[in-house]
């Protein structure tokens, strides 16, 4: 665990020096928190808890210009991550303005529970994000420096947006991502790219009234699992699927 701070502190520390010539960041404070259940946890398009339902618990609170969050989620038996029954998501961050665009870097470990084998794995990550109006869009990436965990590398370049819609408590969200990446072991590298590189979307509708959520989404991929193998690939829950969640914020 002690290397996965160090990737979480490096990604901060990168960006704190990057602060020395751009516009202060605005300060962040107070405690949020909430608890989802969600019909499968999808992330980047593949599933994580084998498309069975999951439920999640999380919290964030900023302390200056630095802000921190914990997502802890149920996995099910996952054999993507060597049958996890949780994964607990620790990330540090910071943020700056560039003008109208708002920028932010930071990092995150990967820490698994009930794992067979060590799965944790780390990433730092960047952003820029821009508002006009209802809308906002941000693009990005987050990298995976070679891990044995992940059996080499992984590049996620993703570009978002949602916008509100006027009058109604709707949102509407989309995303589209590629992942990418080197393989020192090919099996290994299953796990966060079965079947090799591919690109993924998703599509989805949010009804928010206080502090209750609820939201539809469209998600898919282009993984051909002709191509994917190994333990870890789980290939047959990266398809197209409709994922249905449900959050309430404390």
């Amino acid at each position: 665990m002690r290397h996965l701070v160090m990737i979480a502190g490096a990604a901060i520390a990168a960006a704190s020096a990057l602060l020395a010539s751009a516009r202060p960041a605005r300060a962040q404070t107070g405690l949020s928190a909430g608890v989802e259940a969600a019909t499968d946890e999808a992330r980047r398009g593949i599933s994580w808890s084998e498309n069975r339902a999951a439920l999640s618990a999380d919290a964030a609170a900023g302390f200056g210009p630095v802000d921190a969050s914990a997502r802890v989620v149920t996995l099910r038996g996952s054999s993507r991550h060597g049958d996890a029954d949780t994964v607990a998501d620790i990330a540090l961050g910071t943020g700056w303005d560039l003008g109208a665009i708002r920028v932010r870097a930071g990092g995150t470990a990967h820490l698994f529970s009930g794992a067979r084998g060590k799965m944790d794995y780390g990433e730092v990550g960047a952003s820029a994000g821009f508002t006009f109006g209802p809308l906002q869009v941000t693009g990005g990436a987050d990298y995976a420096p070679s891990q044995d965990a992940i059996g080499g590398d992984n590049l996620f370049v993703y570009a978002a947006a949602n916008a509100g819609v006027p009058g109604t408590p709707f949102t509407v969200v989309a995303d589209i991502g590629r992942s990418s990446g080197d393989a020192d072991d090919p099996v290994r590298a299953q796990r966060l790219r079965p079947g090799g590189n591919y690109s993924n979307w998703r599509l989805g509708v949010e009804h928010r009234t206080g502090p209750l959520t609820l939201a539809i989404d469209y998600v898919g991929t282009d993984i051909d699992r002709r191509d994917a193998f190994g333990p870890f690939a789980d290939a047959r829950h990266a398809g197209d699927r409709i994922i249905g969640r449900v959050r309430f914020g404390l």
